[in-house]
């Protein structure tokens, strides 16, 4: 499973060599087991200066993943198994999906556009009428 390479969506694959891989132990309780072994992962990709990535998308991820990359290195660390087998799987997915997130072209933006002429004389014509109800209501002035 380390060997294999890491495919995000369907236009990039990141070679296995180009992830670096980490494991401590879990924080928290848990006694001998979670003292001695080394179930947490942690898995880093430099996107800044991977081969793998061509020029436009890497601009396009750095500027995505925001801090999320600092240095242009994402770090995904998992630690919610005892199975340091289950979480490196967790974390090659995080890191896949957070890669296939910063990816994605950035959606278009709503063109402004004004209001129609006709459109603004019904709410002209809406706001006379209110007022007119509003101003029927009020006390009559006697002077």
């Amino acid at each position: 499973m380390r060997d294999e390479p890491l495919k995000v969506g369907d236009r990039l694959v990141v070679p296995a060599g180009e992830l670096e891989w980490s494991f401590d132990p879990s924080g928290g309780p848990g006694g001998q087991h979670a003292n001695k072994a080394a179930t947490r992962a942690e898995v880093r990709f430099d996107v800044g200066t991977s081969p793998s990535i061509p020029d436009d998308l890497r601009d396009r991820m750095l500027d995505r993943l925001g801090p999320r990359a600092p240095g242009g290195i994402v770090t995904v660390a998992v630690d919610e198994s005892r199975s340091q087998w289950r979480n490196r799987v967790t974390a090659r997915r995080r890191l896949a999906d957070l890669l296939e997130q910063a990816l994605r072209p950035p959606r278009r933006r709503r063109r402004r556009t004004l209001p129609s002429r006709a459109s603004r004389r019904r709410r002209l014509e809406s706001k006379r009428r209110r007022a007119e109800t509003k101003r029927l209501r009020r006390k009559p002035d006697w002077e």
